[in-house]
Order: C-alpha cells, then structure tokens, then sequence
C-alpha cells in the first residue's frame, strides 16, 4: 500500500551569536519535526530556546541534532573520540536540550546526528555503538534518525532503539541507495519542481530514479529539506504543496495516534 504520510525534518536553532544561520521562522511552518543543535556544532542558547518556543507554536516535533564538539567547522569535521567520551558528549546535548525544551513548553522527542557524526556511524560500528549507549541512558524509548539503507539502521534496531529512517530531498543517489558525494557532479538537485516530483515518486513508489538511471528502493520515514537559504525555503514549500496536493498528510513520526 502506498505510504499516506510522511515526516519532513529540518535542521534548526544553529545560529549562534551575531552569526546567524538559516531562516528557523520561514521553515517551521512547513516541516513536521525540527532537529535542534545543541550547542556543539552550533547554536547557542537563548537562540535555540526561541526556536523551541517557535517550534512549539508551529506544532513540530522537536529533535535533539546531537553533534562533534566542533564549532568552528560546524560539526562537519570527521573526529576520532574515545567511545566513552562520545557517549557522555551525546548525553550532554540531549540533557541540555532537554532542559531548555521542558522550559519552552515541549519536549525532545528523537534524536538525530549532525554533519560528520551522522556520517561517521552510518558506517562505523564503534562510534555508532557509543551513540546508541548515550541515547539508552537518557532515554531508550527516544527513536535514532538514521540515513536510509545504512548498517546504522540494523544496527541500532537490534539494540532495541527505534530506527528512523531517512531521505534527502534534494541529494541525488546512486544505484545501491547510497548518497552521491558532494564532490561529484549532480550530487545536489536545485530544481524545486524536480525534487518534489522525486519525493512524491518516494513516497508512492518506494524508491527513486538513480543516477545510473536506474529505479532504486528506499525505504524512509522522513525527508530532509534544508531552510538555511531563501532557494531552500522555497524548496521545501513546494515539495510540502505537491504532496498535499496527492493526499499525502505531512505528520511527524512521533504522532501518536488517538485511540
């Protein structure tokens, strides 16, 4: 049966001081879940304590963006940290969120890696293990957003987290479901009619043309859509407005269903 909901997410609260990063009021009417930063790749707190309030007038769920300590390179630098170290950093972001989440009226309902770190455990068993642990401390009912068809995904499902699995809607793949690197051509999409068009594709037919040209299966939960530049926003609006237009009802995954 063809999916009648989906979850779109957006990377928010990472302005810090003066520097400002991202449009959090443009694109939180669009999204149903916000991954907030938490003060280690970006962010700082009274920002990101406006987005949490701002998140909760819009209805969003909001998320822990859990990341490296790496402010200067925005959390995209790859880090080699000690498993324990690791595991008490990630527990330090979820437990300061949730702080200033309590205080705004809501609550940090998931958690989703930033940048190097998400990229990092995708793939890397010691350091995805150490993150899992960090998110079985504070909470073990708190889902791990993860990138689609990666061993992170069955991984984390056998050490009892629920797996939320995730695509990106302006990234291009490659025939094996993995992500085009950003260093090759066509990595990145730019036309807002074409990724809407591929997401809508997604979601109705459980996959997505290839690079190769090919038909590949991804099987996601929820679209990543990006609101740090005005093209992005508007991105974003009209991947939300052909999806409505086919029926299909943007919801977080942490909805819960009434009985």
């Amino acid at each position: 049966m063809p999916m009648k909901h989906i979850d779109l997410n957006s990377d928010l609260g990472e302005s810090y001081g003066q520097w400002r990063m991202g449009d959090d009021a443009a694109i939180l009417p669009v999204v149903s879940s916000a991954n907030v930063a938490c003060g280690f790749h970006a962010g700082d707190p009274a920002g990101i304590f406006s987005t949490l309030k701002s998140a909760k007038a819009n209805g969003v769920a909001v998320g822990a963006h859990v990341a490296y300590p790496d402010l200067v390179g925005f959390g995209r630098r790859n880090m080699d940290i000690a498993s324990d170290e690791l595991t008490a950093d990630v527990i330090y972001q979820i437990g300061a969120l949730q702080g200033l989440a309590r205080a705004a009226g809501s609550e940090v309902r998931y958690v989703k890696p930033h940048g190097a770190l998400y990229n990092t455990i995708a793939h890397d068993k010691r350091q995805a293990l150490a993150v899992i642990a960090a998110i079985k401390a504070v909470d073990p009912t708190l889902p791990l957003v993860v990138l689609a068809g990666s061993p992170l995904a069955q991984l984390a499902k056998e050490e009892g987290l629920t797996v939320i699995a995730e695509a990106f809607a302006d990234r291009a793949y490659h025939a094996d479901g993995t992500l085009v690197s950003r260093r090759e051509a066509g990595a990145v999409l730019h036309d807002p009619q074409q990724v809407a068009q591929r997401m809508l594709q997604l979601i109705t037919e459980g996959g997505l043309a290839s690079i190769e040209g090919t038909f590949t299966r991804i099987d996601a939960d929820s679209i990543c859509v990006h609101g740090d530049s005005p093209g992005a926003i508007e991105m974003a609006r009209q991947l939300r407005a052909l999806l409505e237009k086919n029926g299909i009802v943007i919801r977080s995954f942490t909805h819960r269903e009434q009985p």
